[in-house]
């Protein structure tokens, strides 16, 4: 064979010392050991992960792989019971079911059918979980409340769809129907976010049920329970397969009010239908007896979660029915501030009770005519006070000054909160040439005196501080700071002033004539009861301002005062109402009148109740010596009731019936007689609608 011949100008290929690359076992030998580093590296990382779960912290991973078969359900503690002075009850608690989310399991797109099931504002339940988006996820978020059948069908149909979903057992708030005590009881909600920035809420969390206004809010530690947990195992739907572990709910403690029930209705019933309010005292120890305010609201509402725009028209109603007017409604007192101008007088010496005006119509005094609501003529201090007349107390009050008058009006409470136990209490103003200078930064002008004597003018009251200041003038100078607690843990310390008998004596007797002298007060008058009262006509504003202004005077009538308090010497009752627009102190009368007769037509009845049971155990005891059988003697017996069905001016004062409470709500038969112990829980109970039996005192 025969080659060609090779051109002598090809470049020839230059053949590499160097091995192929797949032939070099340098590079083989680099790309193991970068492998094997790896497979070590994973292999510890493995090892390690293991000695964490194994050994270093098995009890804190055991127990977050138990999480997802176990859960701990929370279990809401029922609330104190609310109770009136005679161991009644007010407030109660019904057991229901709440709908919580748990966070760990929620999906953000599943809260637009829950919310369209649960028939919930899909807005506000975003806003929910957007709150407590930062916080850790065992925070969980009640949705819903009392639970309707439709609901809870809803929650146990969906179960697998929404595991999310929690049913947890609640206790929801029963309130006494149709607003009854409203302002005083208060009412329940979910922790705010301002509350929960607050120190006296340190121990609370997202969620937890708190007290929001009145008692609720002011004993809201006392009443609250602590809350108790199920340990359930689950499957990976969430039913529940298996309860392991309950540690059980503390209920709250029952907490027993100085309110009277029996007073609170007739009230209730007295002011329907009119704005105002109604504060009844025991002056010889500043017991709140009854305590109502009008136009009212449902607490009942609130024991639910209430919708934005339910709540959006109680607070824009313009009657206010959130406010609770006997501690925050100040206004002139009108007349019912005539006897403090008088003892302030009296006690500065710069009148006695015999000192007279002559009334023509009203006075002139630094160049300005004061109108008087008739002409008088020639009256002392007794007819003064009994016909009202401003001529008299303007020229009293210009010649005692308007210091002499605030430093009595400031002893009697004045000006400045009395301390009862309930929020957001209210000052009123009591007007001296010291207030003004320091609020007004102008001096005090001798012509401003003569309104104030007469209760008009910078001077501005609530219903509780006038029902303080005359039933403290009415005993001789003693002032007890009201309270709604039954039981004080410390007695309260009264302020005293030695007021001069005779003094005191002529004021009241003065206000004893108003009702019953033909004064400006006598449709307050009860038989066989001494009534003292004092009626007040208070202008909202000034008739040259009305005319002004153009404001139409049916919008802005006078209100309508009226202070009565009996008996006439040692008064056990003291009684303010306050009727808004009312015009004449007089139409404000009536309601006084009706809360003084069935304080005193209740203590007849257990007056003759107790003398009754003396008799019987007389009887006994005498059948006892003789040596003969005695009959068995009854547990208990009822004394006799009214009826409150009627018109509030025949029956209300008559009146001995327990607060309505919902359907649902414990009504134990308890006792009437104040002091009285609270019943046996396995006292009977009453029928639905029907009226709840009495138990006599022990």
């Amino acid at each position: 064979m025969t080659l060609p011949p090779v051109d002598p100008n090809l470049e020839q290929p230059q053949i590499s010392d160097k091995p192929p690359l797949r032939d070099d076992t340098h590079f083989a030998a680099s790309k193991i050991a970068v492998f094997q580093y790896v497979t070590v590296a994973v292999f510890l990382f493995l090892i390690s992960g293991f000695w964490a779960l194994q050994v270093q912290n098995p009890e804190f991973y055991g127990e977050r792989a138990e999480a997802n078969r176990i859960k701990s359900n929370p279990i809401a503690a029922p609330r104190g019971r609310i109770l009136d002075r005679d161991g009644r009850v007010i407030v109660d608690n019904l057991s229901s079911f709440s709908l919580i989310i748990a966070r760990d399991s929620l999906k953000e797109e599943h809260l637009r059918p829950i919310a369209q099931g649960l028939d919930i504002d899909y807005n506000d339940l975003a806003a929910q979980v957007r709150k407590v988006k930062l916080q850790p996820k065992y925070v969980r978020i009640v949705i819903k409340q009392e639970l309707t059948p439709a609901d809870l069908a809803f929650v146990d149909s969906h179960k697998e769809f929404f595991p999310e979903l929690v049913l947890a057992p609640s206790q929801r708030r029963l309130y006494p129907q149709n607003g009854m005590m409203a302002h005083v009881i208060g009412y329940t909600g979910q922790i705010s976010e301002e509350d929960l920035d607050s120190p006296a809420f340190a121990k609370y969390n997202q969620g937890d049920i708190v007290g929001q206004s009145g008692i609720e809010r002011q004993y809201n530690d006392w009443l609250t329970g602590v809350n108790g947990q199920m340990q359930v195992v689950v499957d990976n739907r969430g039913t529940v397969r298996k309860t392991l572990a309950t540690k059980p709910a503390v209920p709250g403690k029952d907490l027993q009010l100085t309110i009277d029930l029996d007073l609170q209705a007739v009230a209730e019933l007295a002011l329907e239908g009119k704005n105002g309010a109604v504060v009844a005292l025991d002056p010889r120890t500043g017991d709140v007896l009854a305590m109502a305010s009008r136009p009212t609201f449902d607490p009942n509402q609130f024991s639910v979660r209430m919708k934005s725009k339910d709540f959006k028209v109680l607070l824009d109603n313009p009657d206010s029915p959130l406010m609770n007017r006997a501690i925050q409604a100040q206004f002139a007192p009108g007349s019912t501030f005539k006897p403090f101008t008088a003892i302030s007088a009296l006690e500065g010496g710069f009148i006695d009770n015999k000192f007279t005006v002559h009334c023509s119509g009203g006075v002139s005094l630094y160049g300005h005519y004061y109108h008087c609501l008739e002409t008088h003529g020639t009256l002392a201090l007794h007819r003064g006070i009994v016909e009202s007349c401003d001529s008299y107390f303007y020229i009293v009050g210009n010649k005692t000054g308007i210091d002499n008058m605030a430093f009595y009006g400031s002893m009697a409470g004045f000006g400045q909160p009395t301390g009862i136990d309930l929020p957001h209490e209210k000052s009123g103003i009591m007007p001296s040439s010291a207030w003004k200078l320091r609020t007004q930064r102008t001096k005090w002008y001798a012509g401003e005196t003569p309104s104030v004597a007469i209760g008009q003018g910078a001077l501005t009251v609530t219903p509780l501080q006038l029902a303080r200041a005359i039933g403290g003038l009415a005993i001789g100078g003693k002032w007890f700071h009201p309270h709604m607690l039954k039981t004080l843990d410390h007695p309260d310390k009264p302020v005293e002033w030695n007021l001069n008998p005779d003094n005191v004596k002529d004021i009241v007797d003065g206000m004893y004539g108003v009702v019953n002298e033909g004064g400006t007060g006598g449709r307050a008058r009860i038989p066989g009861i001494e009534v003292c009262g004092k009626t007040g006509s208070a202008q909202l504003v000034s008739n040259d301002y009305q005319k002004a202004a153009g404001i139409n005077k049916h919008d802005l009538k006078d209100n309508a005062w009226f202070e009565g308090f009996a008996p006439r010497s040692n008064p056990e009752i003291v009684v303010v109402a306050l009727f808004e627009h009312g015009y004449r102190g007089a139409y404000a009368a009536p309601i006084v009148r009706d809360v003084i007769k069935a304080y005193f037509d209740k203590k007849t009845r257990l007056t003759a109740f107790r003398q009754m049971e003396s008799q019987n155990a007389s009887r006994l005891d005498a059948m006892k010596n003789l040596g003969l059988p005695t009959p068995p003697r009854p547990a208990t017996a009822t004394p006799p009731q009214q009826d409150l069905t009627e018109a509030p001016e025949k029956t209300p004062a008559a009146a001995d019936v327990t607060a309505p409470v919902p359907e649902g709500a414990s009504q134990t038969a308890l006792p009437s007689a104040p002091g009285a112990p609270p019943p046996s829980p396995k006292a009977a109970q009453p029928a639905v609608g029907g009226k709840p039996p009495v138990r006599p005192p022990d």
